[in-house]
């Protein structure tokens, strides 16, 4: 029996899933058996804590052409564009090692791109960090920025948009998403990972295969304990120059038609893609491990199928193609070996020279894992007061602005995207200094814009409204730049499953989001679950990441997100539902308080005026109203020696006070328009709004002026005071720290 409990533990099997592995063979598992039942029952691989509620995500939409189940989401652009996407974490491996965790993180999420077929044309990501005092903190955010921008610069995929936090319940567990986006152009075939075609090939292509990453995918479907430096071997190594090779490569035989179906190789390595396959097809393989390109000769079966070494797939090729796919990969200098062949199955049977080493159903292992319904509660509101309350949680103050925007909450992320190249390809519209990513689409000049979600500090408040907002908030803001929202990916990152409150947490999030999408008509058409983000007990913010993708008609005249011409209007855009104390509250260690709830559908509508506003009226300047509330935007969008000044003959008639300037308003859009073409806005504002949506208001704020940030009510500073805060470096919040 000692012998059974040690073997469970190596195998992070508990005795329930090992009962149940028994009911399913009728007898136990044998030899390699136990490796694959780890690496594909791991929560990693199986969403074993998730699934049951993962089908209560919408998803459905006539423009959506793969979704989940496989690599990546292709929506339809329509004009002969299409687009995948998705987003994954690697949060763990960056944790232990976090150089290479973000670079494989960033290859990983390119390699989901192109098995479907597309070129890879945009990179993203979303990171939380601890506190810069917390131990490691300073190398975790040298290393991961590191790795992300050496992967991206070298395969030569613009990084163009992104988001970076920072609080304490990130210090011992740090997130690290990575987002990536492909484009088909017109004629261009979609790749499926459904093997098919009895006696076919199956064939191994790319780098070799060496011991990294060994047990990777179990690693990552467990919490963290205190002697984290022991998992380091299960952490991949990148290569970009491979990756590039790769994509070509792939690229090209798919062109050729020289392809049935392909697999990434990335969490559990050839198991998961060879099983995965056999079980999506309804087939069965017959595999010869000796035949696997290797690294390391002494690599054992076990090792060469739970390697996660990176830059390899495994292709599904018809006999007759092979010569002609292989002298393709000969000449990018990459490995093509054919490993075996498809059956009719239903078994896969994997071999090791003359010997069989197993024979299982593919389903047994894919679908046929585990799938636990844990406890939670119906989620009830958090938080709530008076409105008048909120109010009195903030204090009107400019030298908090001031402070905060000095303050690793609240100041500039230069320091991060600086290190990125956001402009290779050279169609890049706007990038990270812009509040939205956006790309010139190369056959039809349109705009393809992207940007990413999650307010963690809203989560924390209530994670009801902080799932909404996850989709609330970068719909707006596409909308605020004319880009209308055509579908969205995510990257749900959760403490421990077990605990009911974290549960709790995750179904709530499902509800929320899901019930935004199908408001804004925009479904969900990729993801990742990433659990037990836990360390000694303590359980990260509950983070469900969320990429959006959409488009405009043109790239030309597209709005900027700070102040350009000196005398300009500045309006302000609401349909505020809800009023906060946000991150004021967190800056001065209070709980957060709210008033109101979120309108999903009210929401949508607002969307959409807004979109149709800054499509029709030539607006030199768009910015959505987040964190710290309207006071922090406007000074956020002060640029050179641009700044704002109140109109507060405007501010008494429509009755903001200074305190609306800090409480955070949910939702609320700063437009800024040239005088000449002020009266067209209000106009246009009042057809389209009309008495059913008055709830809906546009409201003067004031005028843009020179070297000069004014409030209003001795609210005022230098706009060299706002710049010099805003461009603290993160070298100056580290400063002492060892």
């Amino acid at each position: 029996m000692k012998d059974l409990d040690r073997k469970l533990k190596a195998y992070r099997i508990s005795s329930g899933e090992y009962d149940r592995i028994q009911t399913l063979l009728g007898r136990p598992p044998r030899g390699i058996e136990w490796a694959l039942f780890s690496a594909l029952w791991s929560e990693h691989c199986s969403y074993k804590s998730s699934r049951v509620h993962l089908k209560n995500l919408f998803n459905k939409s006539p423009r959506v052409l793969m979704s989940f189940g496989e690599n990546a989401g292709v929506v339809d652009l329509g004009r002969g564009e299409k687009v995948a996407f998705k987003m994954e974490s690697h949060n763990h491996p960056s944790f232990i090692e976090p150089y290479e965790g973000a670079a494989t993180g960033v290859g990983g999420i390119l390699r989901d791109i192109f098995t479907m077929g597309a070129k890879p044309i945009a990179l993203a990501n979303y990171l939380c960090f601890g506190e810069p005092t917390a131990p490691r903190m300073a190398s975790l955010v040298d290393g991961v920025v590191r790795g992300i921008g050496g992967y991206g610069n070298c395969v030569g995929v613009p990084t163009i948009t992104g988001q970076t936090e920072f609080h304490e319940s990130y210090n011992k567990n740090i997130l690290v998403n990575a987002f990536a986006l492909g484009l088909f152009r017109e004629g261009e075939p979609i790749l499926s990972a459904k093997a098919q075609g009895v006696g076919n090939l199956v064939v191994y292509v790319g780098a070799k295969t060496g011991k990294d990453g060994v047990h990777g995918a179990s690693m990552a479907s467990e919490a963290f304990d205190d002697d984290n430096s022991a998992k380091k071997p299960t952490i991949q190594k990148g290569d970009p120059f491979y990756e590039k090779l790769l994509i070509e490569s792939c690229l090209e035989v798919m062109r050729e038609k020289l392809v049935v179906a392909v697999q990434d190789m990335g969490a559990a390595g050839l198991t998961s893609s060879s099983f995965e396959m056999a079980a999506r097809g309804e087939v069965g393989f017959n595999i010869h491990l000796d035949r696997v390109p290797l690294r390391d000769s002494s690599m054992t079966p076990e090792e060469i199928l739970l390697s996660e070494s990176q830059e390899r797939m495994l292709l599904i090729v018809e006999p007759k193609n092979l010569a002609k796919l292989k002298t393709v990969f000969a000449r990018w200098d990459l490995d093509a070996e054919a490993i075996g062949e498809v059956t009719k199955g239903p078994e896969v049977e994997l071999f090791w020279q003359t010997e069989s080493l197993c024979r299982l159903d593919p389903k047994v292992l894919v679908d046929e894992a585990p799938r636990y319904e844990r406890p939670f509660y119906v989620w009830k509101n958090k938080n709530r007061v008076e409105e008048s309350d909120v109010k009195k949680a903030v204090t009107p103050d400019i030298k908090k602005i001031l402070t905060v925007m000095g303050d690793v909450r609240g100041n500039g992320r230069s320091w991060v995207f600086s290190q990125y190249d956001q402009r290779v390809g050279a169609k890049t519209a706007h990038d990270c200094r812009d509040s939205v990513g956006i790309l010139r689409l190369p056959d039809t000049g349109r705009g393809l814009g992207m940007t990413l979600g999650c307010r963690p500090y809203l989560m924390r408040f209530d994670a009801k409204v902080g799932a909404i907002d996850s989709i609330a908030y970068p719909a707006l803001e596409l909308a605020a730049k004319g880009i209308e929202t055509m579908a969205a990916t995510d990257c749900l990152n959760y403490g421990n499953p077990e605990q009911p409150e974290i549960m709790s947490e995750f179904v709530a999030t499902i509800e929320g989001m899901s019930a935004q999408c199908e408001a804004l008509g925009a479904p969900i058409i990729s993801g990742n679950v990433s659990f037990y983000n836990e360390t000694m007990g303590e359980n990260i913010t509950s983070t469900p990441t969320t990429g959006l993708v959409g488009v405009c008609d043109s790239v030309e005249h597209l709005p900027k997100s700070h102040f350009v011409n000196k005398n300009s209007e500045v309006y302000l855009l609401s349909n505020v539902q809800m009023q906060i104390s946000g991150l004021w509250s967190e800056v001065a260690r209070s709980p957060t308080v709210g008033h109101g709830d979120i309108d999903v559908k009210s929401h949508a509508r607002f969307v959409e005026l807004t979109r149709k506003l800054v499509s029709e009226i030539r607006l030199e300047a768009t910015r959505v109203v987040g964190k710290f509330g309207l006071g922090y935007a406007l000074a956020r969008m002060c640029e050179g020696r641009l700044g704002f000044a109140v109109d507060t003959a405007a501010l008494r008639s429509s009755g903001i006070q200074s305190s609306d300037f800090f409480v955070e308003k949910l939702y609320q859009a700063i437009l800024v328009v040239n005088s000449d073409h002020a009266l067209k806005l209000r106009e246009r504002f009042n057809e389209l709004a009309g008495g059913a949506q008055a709830p809906i208001k546009l409201e003067r704020l004031g005028t843009v002026v020179e070297d000069k940030f004014s409030l209003g009510d001795n609210l005022d500073c230098k706009v060299s005071e706002i710049q010099s805060a805003y461009q603290t470096s993160w070298e100056v919040l580290i400063a002492g720290l060892s």
